[in-house]
């Protein structure tokens, strides 16, 4: 299969059924001759695919075609468990780079599990391994002339016993914007975005954006809901963050049916 092709097919999974009839509803019909960029992911669980398996359980990434115009493909490459250490140890990165063309983009979330202090496989220091792992991505997406975007880790459900939403990222968010500001790489301040979002949404309420179920009360992972919002988020921040102009993305203040999420056999 050509890299072409590929694009074109990870484009329509990204997409509800009913928008995904045929490749040709991907061809440009604007007139303005853009031709499809894909942006990449690479980040850890809670952007990554999820199987039918792990239903309800959604990441950010299945959500976000659903905000960008269809000349943009989603690559989604975010792995359960992995640092940006382990993503690079692994072999990941590689392949994105092996594929990524000058005018796409490769977004870059992962902190989560840099936190792992007993775990040497993944676990990052903010200020020195973190930082030093991020700058491969922004220097392997730059020198094949991509656009690297910094995401800093999206919360997870954490409230004090005043109902306030607390901060568990500790200084990975902080660490990777004073990166993007030396490195003059675009920031999507996710951390704080989502952080404000679950303090608004409120204790119980966040219950309903986050992988809680009958067995299972998951404040971390997200269900079709809560991928959704922070899905919306992200597209959001690219327009604001003038990674994307407005005309690339769609259906900001759109309801997203919670159908459109689908998790395919692994």
């Amino acid at each position: 299969m050509t890299a072409t092709r590929r694009r074109v097919v990870a484009a329509i999974a990204g997409l509800p059924l009913a928008l995904a009839a045929a490749p040709a509803a991907l061809a440009n019909t604007t007139g303005d001759n853009r031709r499809m960029r894909t942006l990449y992911i690479a980040g850890d669980s809670t952007a990554a695919q999820k199987y039918a398996d792990a239903a309800p359980e959604t990441g950010w990434g299945m959500a976000l075609p659903f905000f960008l115009h269809r000349d943009i493909a989603v690559d989604n490459h975010a792995v359960n468990g992995r640092s940006s250490k382990s993503f690079i140890d692994e072999g990941r990165l590689a392949p994105i780079l092996d594929a990524i063309r000058p005018g796409d983009f490769l977004l870059i979330q992962f902190g989560h599990n840099d936190e792992k202090t007993a775990d040497p496989t993944r676990y990052t220091e903010p200020w020195t391994t973190y930082q030093e792992h991020l700058r491969q991505y922004v220097d392997g997406a730059r020198a094949r002339g991509a656009r690297p975007v910094l995401a800093t880790s999206v919360e997870r459900r954490k409230f004090d016993s005043a109902g306030n939403a607390v901060p568990t990222h500790g200084e990975y968010p902080a660490a990777m914007r004073a990166l993007a500001e030396e490195e003059g790489v675009a920031l999507l301040d996710i951390q704080a975005l989502s952080i404000a979002l679950w303090q608004k949404l409120g204790v119980e309420e966040t219950k309903k954006y986050f992988n809680w179920t009958d067995t299972e009360q998951d404040n971390t992972h997200f269900n079709p809901p809560g991928a959704i919002a922070v899905a919306r988020l992200v597209a959001e921040q690219l327009v604001a963050q003038s990674v994307l102009a407005t005309r690339d993305v769609r259906r900001l203040d759109d309801e997203i049916p919670e159908s459109w999420i689908t998790w395919p056999e692994a």
